[in-house]
């Protein structure tokens, strides 16, 4: 016998609902249009809109405003380095209520023990918390990652709660040469009509033809509009990303305004974002005001943070306030400050049920994860001759992107002296195998000292950048000793050190002590040099990731992004 619908006699109001959320202005983000009605809800449902006057509980909510809950379209919790359960604490303290996530972080430190214990994790949370499967673990075969993730390690994990498809192509060059496993990921995912993520920048004309022809879906990667408007052509979803280290926002959005194109295939995404920025503004919440800064009008970036990405990926439920939908709201104070007076969860109140949160059992096997073999403080510096060029990877401030630029080695030192350069290594940390990749970077500011961190992207070695060996051999030897984390070295004594004891990638300790903890490193490596306009370990994470162009470095060496290949 089926089992009777509580909804429908709730929205004809012959009984009474769970919750009446009354006198509140809706913003409708289909129409975007805004009206007052009274909301009522019945097992995590909205059951209707309109004139009900009665529940079990009542909300008066005069002059505030629901939406909604927000949806960030594509991100990294790792990045945050925050435990899931800590992560989502932040993010429904400003209205986020739908994380589309990636977890290919901890994938490429623990395989499929890593994803498992970051869905597990997540869906202890009052929160929709969606796993893309990692489909380049590691990105590249230029690196040393801690695991390798074939289409046969994918196929398990498609049937678990919370997945929704395949995460970010990375492996642009293995799509248009139809490599057999890049193939193989696509074509399973997309039989079944799983949505699939991009990864493609600077990918234009026919080579962006090809990739998006793959049923390709959405990108996070365009850093100019016209880049944008060329993938959106192309069929593909944009997901404009503002994250600490990344942040496209303001260029895209200024073309879409100029020339006033319709929004329907853009949402909203941090990609990488750590908790202290979380803390003070949000996610989501800060892209849409800065959008309405922009002069985007505030229901269109509403759309942008509800609807739109819930339509991007199938998720039919979520994203608009409707009978029958499900009851994820938010109730502001006002559509422009944007300070969150309520957050529903399928109708309860998540932000009451924070209190409750109690942290998922952390696996042995993501812990003292990091793994060196024996070295010296030469092992990390290379010997530069005069009349030799060299590879320097010149950072841009707000940018993971990087030129490629070169140096005559007669010249290191003294660049060295004056602070315009340093030097960086990265050390293979996951199978002790000795792997020490060497080079040179400008832009970093660092004056006197090093910075290390096992946060690499994406592979998650240790990288470490300083003005001498000996320092850099220390900020090492330190996060080996703790198992991950950040660290900063001055004349070989450690300054200050943030434990990232899960994975290397994340710490267990709760929010307060990690942002309060974050903030002081992060103020601190200013402090020694380091860039305004570089975010000293974010920054620093991506310079590992040899699928942004157009220079970077691997435990393998110096890369050039453009041509797919080590600098000889």
């Amino acid at each position: 016998m089926a089992m009777a619908n509580k909804v429908i006699p709730v929205a004809l109001g012959r009984e009474l609902a769970d919750l009446l959320l009354r006198n509140c202005k809706i913003v409708d983000v289909v129409t975007q249009t805004i009206y007052e009605s009274n909301i009522v809800i019945k097992d995590g449902l909205i059951a209707g809109i309109g004139d009900y006057t009665e529940a079990k509980e009542v909300i008066d909510a005069p002059g505030a405003y629901g939406t909604p809950g927000f949806i960030n379209a594509h991100l990294h919790v790792e990045s945050s380095m925050a435990i899931p359960e800590n992560y989502c604490v932040e993010e429904l303290a400003w209205g986020v209520t739908t994380l589309i996530t990636d977890p290919h972080e901890i994938a490429n430190v623990a395989g499929v023990k890593g994803i498992k214990y970051m869905l597990e994790a997540g869906n202890s949370m009052p929160i929709n918390y969606y796993v893309q499967l990692p489909s380049c673990v590691p990105s590249t075969p230029f690196e040393n990652a801690g695991a390798v993730m074939k289409t046969k390690d994918l196929l398990p994990c498609m049937d678990w709660n919370g997945v929704l498809g395949l995460a970010e192509m990375m492996n642009v060059p293995g799509v248009l040469m139809q490599d057999t496993e890049v193939m193989q990921k696509l074509n399973v995912f997309r039989s079944e009509k799983r949505p699939i993520d991009g990864h493609a920048p600077c990918i234009t004309g026919k080579e962006l033809q090809a990739y998006a022809s793959q049923g390709i879906m959405t990108d996070h990667e365009s850093i100019s509009w016209e880049e944008a408007k060329e993938k959106l052509r192309a069929g593909m979803a944009i997901l404009v990303r503002e994250g600490s280290a990344t942040k496209n926002l303001k260029t895209i959005l200024q073309g879409v305004l100029r020339e006033h194109i319709a929004t329907s295939r853009l949402g909203f995404c941090t990609d990488d974002k750590h908790l202290a920025d979380i803390h003070k503004e949000g996610t989501v919440r800060a892209m849409v005001l800065q959008a309405e800064k922009l002069g985007m009008e505030p229901l269109q970036a509403l759309a942008m943070a509800t609807i739109n990405p819930a339509r991007i990926y199938g998720l039919s439920h979520l994203g608009e306030i409707a009978p029958g939908k499900q009851a994820d709201l938010v109730v502001w104070d006002d559509l422009t400050t944007l300070n969150p007076l309520r957050v529903f969860y399928k109708g309860i109140d998540a932000l009451a049920k924070m209190t409750e949160v109690r942290v998922h059992h952390i696996p042995g096997a993501l812990q003292n994860t990091v793994h060196l073999e024996d070295f010296i403080a030469d092992d990390l510096v290379m010997e530069y001759k005069k009349g030799v060029k060299y590879p320097v990877i010149n950072m841009l401030p707000g940018q993971i992107f990087t030129k490629y630029a070169e140096i005559d080695g007669g010249d290191v030192k003294k660049q060295i002296e004056t602070g315009k350069l340093c030097y960086i290594a990265v050390l293979e940390r996951h199978h002790a195998t000795g792997n020490i990749g060497k080079g040179l970077l400008s832009g970093y500011g660092l004056q006197n000292g090093a910075a290390a961190t096992t946060v690499a992207h994406d592979s998650h070695n240790l990288i470490v950048t300083g003005t001498n060996a000996e320092d850099m051999a220390v900020a090492a030897a330190e996060l080996q000793e703790v198992g991950g984390g950040y660290t900063l070295v001055q004349n070989k004594h450690v300054l200050q050190t943030l434990p990232l004891d899960v994975a290397g990638l994340m710490s267990s300790m709760d929010s307060a002590a990690l942002t309060q903890k974050l903030n002081s490193i992060i103020n601190m490596a200013h402090e020694i040099g380091v860039d305004d306009g570089v975010d000293p370990f974010v920054s620093l994470s991506f310079m590992a990731l040899p699928v942004i162009p157009e220079i970077k470095i691997t435990d393998m060496g110096m890369f050039d992004v453009r041509k797919f290949e080590f600098v000889k």
